[in-house]
């Protein structure tokens, strides 16, 4: 037993085994269990208040368990991403990063200082003394430790010019890169970052997958940004309900074999029900009769049986539920030598593209390059430059700020909704609510009081209670975790409307938008036809001179004297009206049949025909016979709807 726990310990970094942690009372770990090992590349994930950081806490010493053990192998070293980073008086960005190999400093220090001795000192101890610190420094790659901090540096955006720059000079989110660089150069056996991305724009993201991906030591991350989890580990750990549950992959394999696992768990957990119902059932019958001495042991395997769990509803990230929106023409925006900006600087100009009805564009791009400003532009709080932007027939657009500016803080969370329902009942608006996890007294909650994720909540039951079948939304998910980010996608993709989305999350612009609009650092933009790792591929493609044709619908320079005319059109005036004027039949025909296919829908559940075999069966061919002139129609549309632009 002693040689296979040492063997254990040999392979193991850490482990936690059925640790419990409590807050006042309230439990936050139940027995969590786990063990990382060398060489693993870990995502530690769960909603908000599951308990992440508390795990970091327990692993670094930083508190103790209430119960249970923290087991590390001896000599760990860890290294923790720490949210508040402090730096000394006098250190620069440039000394700041090369701290990190102090050991290695100390050495080269001390051979600087030996070589003088050895101008006059040849005796054997000194000299050996220098051979072994030469072979040290070799061995921790002393010759290229500067060249490794100034490439990390520039890869977390601390550009050459600010190297000499004083730390206490630095921004909040400056030092907390600066100290990313630091930690990512230190010697630690295990890294344990705690949102690592958070103050990174999306090249130093970008940068940061590349180093872990190519790092051969552990680390553990706790994210919110599932595209970044994809690309960097091989194991999820989730901390689900108070427990550790383990599963190999990245993450979109995590959210697979989740699924499987829930299926599992939920047919194990309705047979272990009927079970307990039939022995329940016949120990009521037979308690009392002539099967007394069988009741009663039946009652007590029920009381040892371990009971398992319903799978939790799914409905705790938060039920979105987007209904079905009244339909806009086909053409709900176009925008035409579009030019935005500022009297005093221009951001973009020249900006042609058009969206149609079920769109969903992402735009993305660096702080200040011109996303937010594009926004306003069309939802008219800011002038264009210059150029043209037309809204199409009955559109209704509806605006989900990031900064939650429209929410009224000395209002209650009901008197919040209610605002863009002044004549619902109060069951009506609670029963809402409750999709967006404000059940009982959370209703009665100061908006003033809310966390950023209540209050991100709240602004979307507020937008989508208003039913609006254009959304334009700032990013949506930065307030929440990653649950309520899944529900927020589940109804996004069922949406029957319009979005215009800017974002820097990348897992949610795969899942929801099929056009991209990239503000370049380069000045350029460019409209792209596709999801966001789609656009990704095919810019990195185009860098390394290996793209395939481009799916490019525009490319937009902001300096003037240096902007691209996009696409030529082949189409003539006179082909264009006919095709407009045919895609407008197309959609009138298709209101009309999806309205007489809703009724054939109705009729076929009616019970009073549910006997009337012949007359059922006419009514299901009859369906069919709808839903078939329905997709060639639609099939119709999409090839004069891509005609025109091209």
């Amino acid at each position: 037993s002693s040689r296979r726990i040492g063997r254990l310990l040999f392979f193991m970094l850490f482990r936690l085994s059925d640790a419990t942690k409590s807050y006042g009372g309230n439990e936050i770990l139940k027995g969590v269990s786990f063990q990382v090992n060398p060489g693993e590349k870990v995502g530690l994930v769960g909603r908000n208040g599951a308990g992440k950081t508390t795990v970091f806490r327990l692993i670094t010493g930083q508190e103790g368990a209430d119960s249970g053990d923290v087991i590390k192998a001896n000599g760990l070293k860890l290294g923790l991403l720490d949210q508040h980073v402090d730096f000394a008086e006098d250190e620069t960005v440039h000394t700041a990063a090369l701290s990190a190999f102090k050991e290695i400093h100390d050495m080269e220090a001390e051979m600087r200082r030996l070589e003088v001795t050895m101008e006059t000192d040849h005796s054997a101890e000194v000299l050996d003394r220098y051979a072994d610190l030469q072979t040290e420094f070799e061995h921790a790659d002393g010759f290229s430790y500067a060249a490794k901090a100034e490439a990390v540096l520039l890869g977390l955006g601390f550009p050459v010019e600010l190297w000499a720059a004083h730390t206490n000079t630095l921004s909040g989110g400056q030092k907390n890169r600066l100290g990313m660089a630091r930690l990512l150069l230190s010697s630690a056996d295990v890294l344990l970052l705690d949102e690592p991305t958070n103050h990174l724009d999306v090249n130093a993201v970008e940068w940061l997958e590349d180093f872990l991906k190519a790092y051969e030591k552990t680390y553990v991350v706790i994210s919110h940004d599932r595209y970044f989890l994809d690309r960097i580990t091989n194991r999820i750990i989730e901390i689900d309900r108070g427990i550790a549950v383990t599963y190999t992959g990245n993450y979109s394999k995590y959210l697979t074999e989740r699924e499987l696992r829930r299926e599992q768990q939920q047919r194990e957990y309705e047979n272990q029900q009927s079970l307990i119902n039939k022995t329940e059932e016949f120990i009521r019958r037979n308690l009392e009769g002539q099967k007394t001495k069988q009741a009663k042991s039946r009652r007590t395997l029920l009381a040892r049986m371990d009971r398992i769990e319903a799978v939790a509803s799914e409905k705790a990230g938060g039920n979105f539920g987007l209904k079905q929106v009244e339909r806009t023409g086909n053409n709900v925006l176009t925008i035409e030598d579009l030019t935005i900006g500022y009297e005093t600087k221009v951001l973009a100009k020249d900006l042609n593209f058009s969206l149609h009805r079920g769109d969903a564009l992402g735009i993305i791009g660096g702080n200040g390059t011109g996303k937010t400003t594009l926004v306003k532009t069309i939802l008219g709080n800011i002038r264009e430059l210059s150029g043209k932007m037309h809204w199409g027939t009955k559109t209704n657009i509806g605006y989900y700020s990031q900064n939650l500016e429209d929410l009224e803080p000395r209002n209650e969370v009901i008197q919040e909704l209610r605002r863009v329902a002044p004549s619902a009942e109060n069951g009506q608006l609670r029963g809402f609510l409750a999709k967006f996890l404000f059940t009982g007294e959370d209703v009665f909650k100061n908006v003033s009081t809310l966390s950023g994720g209540e209050k991100g909540r709240l602004a979307l039951a507020k937008l989508i209670y208003s039913h609006h079948n254009v959304l334009v939304l700032d990013e949506p998910t930065n307030h929440l975790d990653i649950p309520s980010r899944e529900s927020l996608e589940n109804a996004l993709d069922e949406y029957d409307g319009t979005i215009i989305t800017v974002s820097h999350d990348r897992f949610f612009l795969d899942k929801i938008v099929n056009h991209v609009l990239a503000f370049e650092d380069n000045g350029t933009v460019t409209f792209f036809d596709g999801n966001y790792t789609e656009y990704h591929d095919w810019k990195a493609g185009t860098a390394s001179g290996l793209a395939a044709k481009p799916r490019i619908s525009a490319s937009i320079k902001s300096e003037p004297g240096e902007v691209a005319t996009g696409l030529p059109t082949t189409l003539s005036k006179n082909q264009r009206e006919k095709i407009e004027k045919r895609i407008n039949q197309i959609e009138a025909e298709i209101s009309n049949l999806e309205v007489s296919s809703a009724k054939l829908s109705r009729e076929s559940s009616n019970p009073k025909i549910a006997g009337d075999y012949s007359r059922l069966k006419l009514v299901t061919d009859e369906i069919a016979e709808t839903d078939a002139k329905i997709k060639s129609l639609y099939e119709e549309w999409e090839n004069l709807s891509a005609s025109l632009n091209t």
